[in-house]
């Protein structure tokens, strides 16, 4: 049986909390000590926003076991997307602060100084990989042979309801061309979590739910205190407990549920193992919503202008996709919106632990395109 840990936590216990949680969930049983360690973190916006990037105690908590328990070739491993810039947001969320102070190096996927892109071919049957890929599909070398460690927060996504261990696989393991497989996004992910399965010795997840996102992630969200802390050595089991906190429907979860009749892992609630807290009943009443972005983005990924898809995106007509995201999200909605929630929130308990790691760094100018006038 699937076994998930879930912890209530507080901001002066949380370093504590999560090394209490890993033990329940057993990670030296399934992380070998005599193979290297990839952190995963997730950076879903450049910009600091509560309950949309792993944070810094989570990352610290992580790294702490790890060394305190022998492990000691570790990694981390960064993406990027055509609109998150991954070492501003290395910086303005303080992942950066943390791993500079363990010594741990930092490796991105998109520097071939770093790693090498690799035709990979599965053994187990692919699901959507194949047909967007038919000349194959490519991995990072350095993945291959090391444990991979994701580092996800609870939130809910426009796309796929929720996103957490599976779905932090994405970036990682898939080029900048991974927007193909937006259309099938649930089978991607799949097919993605079987490639891990047979590259990586050990693979797990430790999920951040001190502060949650509500609404139509992973950017644009209302952040929810909710204290909760999650591992596990089994993504889609960890995604199904995400999934129930949230209260979310499981039925359109769809990469939860086909992984787990595929045997990928457990996706029925009723069948994990949940230990420390006792969430049966917990329900926090999440909804997606939409905003201006996704209501576009389900016109031309699953609505009536999905037969133009090709056109869309794999012309350069892409990029006029890609500025009006750009321009949505870190000219408008953050400026207006997010800032005020996120002044607010610096304010509460959890805002002031951030705090603790560097007085918060947020007001440069937006985007991976535009010049970046936050101090250094």
């Amino acid at each position: 049986m699937s076994k998930v840990a879930v912890l209530k936590t507080q901001p002066d216990t949380v370093i504590e909390d999560y090394k209490r949680l890993l033990d329940l969930a057993e990670f030296e049983r399934h992380i070998p000590k005599d193979k290297p360690v990839i952190l995963k973190d997730n950076i879903s916006w450049h910009f600091l926003f509560p309950g949309a990037n792993t944070t810094p105690w989570q990352l610290e908590a992580v790294i702490q076991y790890l060394l305190d328990h022998g492990y000691t070739d570790i990694s981390a491993v960064h993406n990027k997307t055509v609109v998150i810039d991954a070492p501003k947001g290395q910086r303005l969320n303080r992942l950066d602060v943390v791993y500079r102070k363990y010594g741990i190096p930092e490796l991105h996927n998109y520097d071939p100084a770093h790693m090498k892109w690799i035709v990979y071919k599965p053994k187990a049957k692919m699901l959507a990989l194949d047909a967007i890929y038919p000349e194959g599909f490519r991995i990072p070398d350095y993945f291959v042979g090391k444990s991979i460690i994701h580092l996800p927060t609870v939130k809910c996504h426009i796309y796929t309801t929720m996103t957490g261990a599976m779905k932090n696989a994405f970036g990682g393991l898939l080029n900048t061309k991974r927007h193909y497989t937006h259309s099938v996004i649930h089978a991607t992910l799949c097919d993605l979590l079987a490639v891990q399965q047979e590259i990586h010795p050990g693979i797990f997840a430790v999920m951040d739910g001190t502060t949650c996102g509500n609404g139509p992630g992973p950017r644009c969200m209302a952040p929810e205190r909710k204290d909760y802390i999650l591992a596990s050595a089994d993504s889609v089991a960890i995604d199904c407990v995400s999934t129930h906190l949230m209260g979310l429907d499981p039925a359109k979860v769809k990469c939860v549920w086909k992984a787990g009749q595929l045997g990928l892992g457990c996706g029925k609630f009723d069948d994990i193992d949940v230990v420390g807290e006792d969430i049966s009943d917990v329900n926090f009443g999440f909804d997606v919503g939409a905003t201006f972005a996704s209501r576009v983005g389900h016109l031309v990924w699953f609505g009536p202008l999905r037969r133009l898809q090709k056109l869309f995106f794999h012309t350069p007509i892409v990029y006029i996709f890609v500025l009006g995201s750009y321009l949505y999200h870190d000219y408008f909605w953050y400026p207006l919106k997010g800032k005020p929630i996120l002044r607010e929130w610096l304010t509460t308990p959890w805002g002031q632990r951030f705090e603790s790691y560097g007085a918060a760094e947020w007001a440069g100018e937006p985007g991976p395109a535009g010049k970046d006038t936050t101090p250094r």
